[in-house]
């Protein structure tokens, strides 16, 4: 981008710049911004037209009224690049700014207030009557009030919001807090690193009080030259009160561990990361290959632990499964949301898969197997049986895509992320090195790339066997079958123990 009176300025010589340049290049800051704020206001407007067209059209339909627009919300998040349920809370904020808050709309317009303070707006009057929220609207952006509007902080803003409001209806303030305290829950999303934010939505007195006696916790401990930090011990504190554990023993929580994997980073020395696509609630996580063993191991020593791993054939897809029911059976439910790794195939949603469902609709003869199946959540899946929406399954690049069509006529593809490659025959393959705790493959066994390995066990039952599955035997020439004798005391025939090729074994 050309810069306006600074054309081609090495960086490396910012003095070359005069100050009325930069001065020029401020006021275009500010000008760009009130574009900016202007653009959404005129996307809003988009939105409800829209909105307004498609209920139009679906009522002439007979469609009910509860059903009608339910597509809208996925049309605008596709159409903005985000995820459905953004795209609902914008075309829930845009209906309030443009039906309700005329104000507020026309001086987001006119670049005077930001998107998110006027979504601020919004949200800090939605608990008042529409009478009280015109006047607020009125009182804070009318005409009059904006030049003090382009001055006024965030906080003030909202302080603001919430004077008008007590005094004009106070019996309503109350009535919101009241509400939140119901709304009191826990919450946990991920963040870097293997991390998780676990979050508490309480009172403000039980949250300050939870607070305080962790703190006076770990000031205690941190006087008793403890080296872990403040924040450590009360992270650590709160784990081992939650999960009646002995202090120090927060890490020796018992998990469940659902891994997309390849047997090269599992069972080898492999680079290839890991996802981790069921049994956590944050949704898909990529782990590094060392994090994926040490976690499969420590599990283990842990007395309990399920690890279920999902390969892909050579040519790089899942096991193919197909049904016959008019369901997704949870083995097959369980592969689609391995490959789409926990999250909702529509593009740019990050939602919890919720819900397997059928590309092309099974009253539309569209079979219960893998290739027609998507994990979709609950609004993307009710969003597709809209009217004029469609879908169809294709490929990109091999793997597995999804084609929809909106009732506008755009297309949006969706593809399947590419799962862990396995051990490719005729490749050399590194050096064993498993993971803490497990032994080697049998001489002359090699690892294949199709198997599941299930344990749940606890040290003293002893080592957990493990055998990959085989391909196929030829059949042997017929000949004359020997029989052996039955036992006495269960009247079966004894079957042969075959060593088994792997075994995982507990540290003593």
């Amino acid at each position: 981008m050309i810069l306006p009176g600074a054309a081609d300025t090495p960086a490396s010589s910012p003095g070359l710049v005069s100050g009325q340049v930069q001065a020029e290049w401020v006021d275009l800051l500010g000008e760009l911004e009130a574009v900016k704020n202007a653009v959404t206001a005129t996307q809003a407007r988009l939105t409800i037209a829209l909105d307004e067209a498609t209920r139009a059209d679906e009522a002439a339909q007979s469609i009910r009224a509860e059903r009608r627009g339910r597509g809208v919300p996925n049309q605008v998040g596709a159409a903005l690049r985000v995820s459905p349920h953004a795209g609902a809370g914008f075309v829930s904020t845009s209906r309030v700014w443009v039906t309700q808050m005329p104000h507020t709309f026309d001086a987001l317009k006119a670049g005077v207030l930001s998107a998110w303070r006027a979504t601020l707006l919004v949200r800090e009057t939605s608990h008042l009557s529409l009478e009280h929220r015109a006047l607020i609207d009125e009182e804070i952006c009318g005409p009059a009030h904006l030049a003090e509007l382009a001055r006024m902080g965030t906080r003030r803003l909202i302080a603001r919001i919430k004077e008008l409001a007590a005094r004009l209806d106070v019996h309503a303030c109350v009535k919101r807090n009241a509400r939140a305290v119901t709304e009191r829950r826990v919450s946990v999303r991920p963040a870097p690193d293997l991390m998780v934010y676990l979050t508490a939505l309480v009172p403000m007195a039980q949250g300050v009080q939870a607070y305080a006696q962790l703190k006076t916790h770990a000031d205690a401990l941190k006087a008793g030259e403890d080296e872990r930090g403040v924040g450590q011990i009360m992270a650590d504190t709160l784990i081992e009160r939650a999960t009646a554990r002995e202090p120090g023993h927060a890490n020796d929580v018992p998990v469940t561990i659902n891994l997309l994997v390849s047997d090269e980073t599992l069972l080898a020395d492999g680079n290839q990361p890991a996802v981790v696509v069921e049994g956590a609630p944050t949704g898909a996580g990529v782990i590094p290959a060392p994090v994926a063993r040490n976690l499969a191991a420590h599990a283990i020593d842990t007395d309990t632990a399920w690890l279920r791993s999902i390969y892909v054939n050579p040519q790089g897809r899942l096991l193919a499964t197909t049904s016959t029911s008019r369901f997704h059976p949870a083995g097959l439910a369980a592969l689609l949301r391995a490959r789409e790794q926990g999250i909702c195939a529509t593009t740019w949603c990050d939602a919890r898969i919720r819900h397997a469902d059928h590309v092309t609709p099974h009253a539309e003869g569209g079979p219960t197997s893998l290739d027609n199946g998507q994990g979709l959540c609950a609004r993307c899946n009710h969003a597709k049986q809209a009217p004029g929406w469609s879908q169809k399954t294709t490929q990109l690049d091999g793997l597995h895509a999804v084609e929809t069509v909106t009732p506008t006529g755009h297309t949006y593809v969706s593809v399947a992320p590419t799962p862990p490659a396995p051990v490719r025959a005729g490749v050399t393959t590194p050096a064993w090195t498993p993971a803490v705790g497990v032994t080697g493959p049998a001489p002359g066994s090699t690892p294949r790339s199709r198997y599941s390995i299930g344990c749940q066990s606890r040290p003293s039952r002893g080592a957990i066997p493990y055998r990959p599955s085989t391909p196929p035997r030829q059949p042997r020439p017929a000949q004359q079958p020997q029989h052996r004798p039955a036992s006495r005391a269960t009247g079966r025939v004894p079957v042969r123990p075959r060593r088994p090729d792997l075994f995982w074994t507990y540290p003593t």
